[in-house]
This record gives C-alpha cells, sequence and structure tokens, in this order.
C-alpha cells in the first residue's frame, strides 16, 4: 500500500482584513447606547427630582403663595430644632426594626422550609405571594378591625387567656407592634421567594459533603445555606430597609379618622413620610420645609443601608464554606 503525497506548496493563508474605523466605534459605543435609556429615564424621573427637591429645601416654599425667597439652610435648622420630627423619626426607627428584623428571619426559615421535598411546592409558593398582591388599603383595614380596642380579635384573645385589653391604637408602642405585624405579612412572603431563588442556586454536593462530614440539616443551613446567600441576604435587607423607613400607607390607614396623617391624636404611630406630608401639604402646605424633610430621610435611608450592609457582612462569614468547616 503506498501513500501518495501532496507536493504543492502550502498555501498561505489569506490575509484578515483589520476591522474598519466604524466598526471600531461600534464596538466601543453599542454598549454606552444599550444602558443609555436607563440612565436617560434616571436622570428625568429620578436624579432631577432629587436636585429640584433640595433646591426647593432651601427655599421658603409656600404651595398657596407666589414668591419663594431664598432662605438657605433655614429649613434645615429649624427642623433639627422640631421636637415633632424627632418624635417621628423614634417612630420610624421603631417600627423599622420591629419589623424587619422578624421579617427577614422568617422569611429565611421560609425559604429553607420550601426549599425541602413538599408536596404542592408550587402551590405553597404562590400561596406565601398572595399577602403581596392584596390592596395595602384593604390590609391596613383589616388589621385595624383585628386590632381594634373593643370588638378586635386579637384583644378577644388576650381575654380569653386572661390578659388585658391593649389600646392598639393610643399606646405608642402597641401601635408599632400592629404596623409591624401589618408589614410582616405583607413582605415576609416576597423577600422567602427571593432567598428560595438564591438557595435552589446553591450547588447540592456541598450538602452531600456536608452531611459525609457528619453535619445535621440544621448545621448545613447555618455552615452552608447562610454564608451562601449572604450577598442576597444583604439586598434584601437593604430593600426591606429602603420601605420600612419610606412606611406611610399601613400607619395612615390604621389610624384612619380624624386627622389620620398625624398617626393617632398624639402622634403615636407618625412616621418620617407622614410628617413630610403634613408639612409639605394639607394642612401648612410649606414645601421647602417638606422638601427638607425629605432629604434628610434621604440621608437616614442612605446611612441605615451602609451600617446593614456592614454588620452583614462582619457577621455573615467567608462567602464560601471551607471544606470540613460543617463538622
Amino acid at each position: 500500500m503506498t501513500v501518495q503525497l501532496d507536493a504543492r506548496p502550502p498555501v498561505a493563508p489569506a490575509p484578515q482584513r483589520s476591522p474598519g474605523r466604524l466598526s471600531r466605534l461600534d464596538t466601543r459605543l453599542s454598549p454606552y447606547l444599550y444602558i443609555a435609556p436607563f440612565f436617560l429615564i434616571f436622570g428625568i424621573f429620578g436624579a432631577y427630582p432629587l436636585a429640584y427637591t433640595f433646591w426647593v429645601s432651601l427655599h421658603d416654599w409656600d404651595l398657596l403663595g407666589a414668591d419663594h425667597p431664598f432662605v438657605g439652610a433655614e429649613n434645615y435648622t429649624r427642623l433639627l430644632a422640631d421636637a415633632d420630627f424627632w418624635h417621628a423619626l423614634v417612630n420610624t426607627l421603631g417600627i423599622f426594626v420591629i419589623s424587619t428584623v422578624p421579617q427577614l428571619l422568617a422569611a429565611l426559615w421560609l425559604a429553607n422550609l420550601l426549599n425541602r421535598g413538599l408536596r404542592a411546592r408550587t402551590g405553597w409558593r404562590m400561596a406565601i405571594l398572595v399577602p403581596n398582591v392584596t390592596s395595602t388599603a384593604a390590609v391596613a383595614i383589616v388589621f385595624g378591625v383585628l386590632f381594634g380596642r373593643e370588638f378586635g380579635m386579637i384583644n378577644w384573645v388576650l381575654d380569653l387567656v386572661g390578659l388585658d385589653a391593649i389600646q392598639w391604637k393610643s399606646n405608642r408602642f402597641a401601635s408599632w407592634v400592629a404596623i409591624s405585624a401589618m408589614v410582616d405579612w405583607r413582605w415576609t412572603g416576597y423577600n422567602a421567594l427571593i432567598l428560595l431563588a438564591a438557595m435552589q442556586a446553591i450547588p447540592r454536593d456541598l450538602y452531600e459533603a456536608a452531611a459525609i462530614d457528619g453535619a445535621n440539616r440544621a448545621r448545613q443551613f447555618w455552615s452552608v445555606t447562610v454564608p451562601l446567600l449572604k450577598p442576597t441576604i444583604i439586598f434584601c435587607a437593604i430593600i426591606a430597609t429602603i420601605g420600612g423607613l419610606q412606611l406611610f400607607t399601613e400607619p395612615r390607614m390604621f389610624h384612619s379618622g380624624t386627622n389620620p396623617i398625624r398617626g393617632g391624636p398624639l402622634r403615636e404611630s407618625q412616621t418620617l413620610t407622614m410628617y413630610m406630608f403634613e408639612n409639605a401639604f394639607a394642612p401648612h402646605y410649606n414645601f421647602g420645609y417638606g422638601s427638607a424633610v425629605a432629604w434628610l430621610l434621604f440621608a437616614l435611608i442612605a446611612i441605615v443601608a451602609a451600617v446593614n450592609v456592614l454588620l452583614l457582612r462582619r457577621l455573615g462569614g467567608v462567602d464560601r464554606p471551607q471544606k470540613g468547616a460543617a463538622r
């Protein structure tokens, strides 16, 4: 058997044509063009209103008047000396702490439960999202009836076990608890689904390795699941911070009646957004002062969110579990 060899000289490959100037511009500029719509919309509906609100906060801006004299930082100095502002700030932080911490812990527990091999898992996952799609006004009205003083179901249960009835709407701390229960019922399922999606992305071989090392389910949860969920937990904490510090509808509807924007007769549960609305619109119509409240609320959200991130990063440990760490 003979092998025939090709005696023809090898053909040199055709020279590759360098990309033209238009192609290079397309490669450099196209990514910016793709993301430009987001920044354009954000600039119109986000950055511009933010800057305009700060400009208004530097003026004595009466919505019912024609003149808006420039007053500089006078609105901010008045605000920092306003007892009602500090009262609303304490209410906001109190409701935020009471609602956010149990909410995230319950969401983490629910997500871990739904991540197991339950029957009708899709139905359960849809069921925990039902409170989130319910009208906020309807939820507030129902919870207002549940926490009623005379005929509320909560006080009825307390009476069955021999406890005195609680003034849920006139007691400051009790109103915090009632509003926090409303917020937790509405948003726990939403956060649970976000955490569940992150849990399902964790490789199963990590749990198998932990089981071989002798870790039970609880140890696997704290040594494998929680460290790998740290970025998602931080995201949920930031979203809960933004929503918790901007709380408006729940306390406003909970105190439906005479002048509900005050959050009760003695401002028992008036939040910063309610205080901002009270000053910017009816009954005061001081848009400059209300804008100053909005900017201080913006600064508060940024500070609390940054503190949450730092704390969760310190408490979260390493990003990836070490081999054999589950023992």
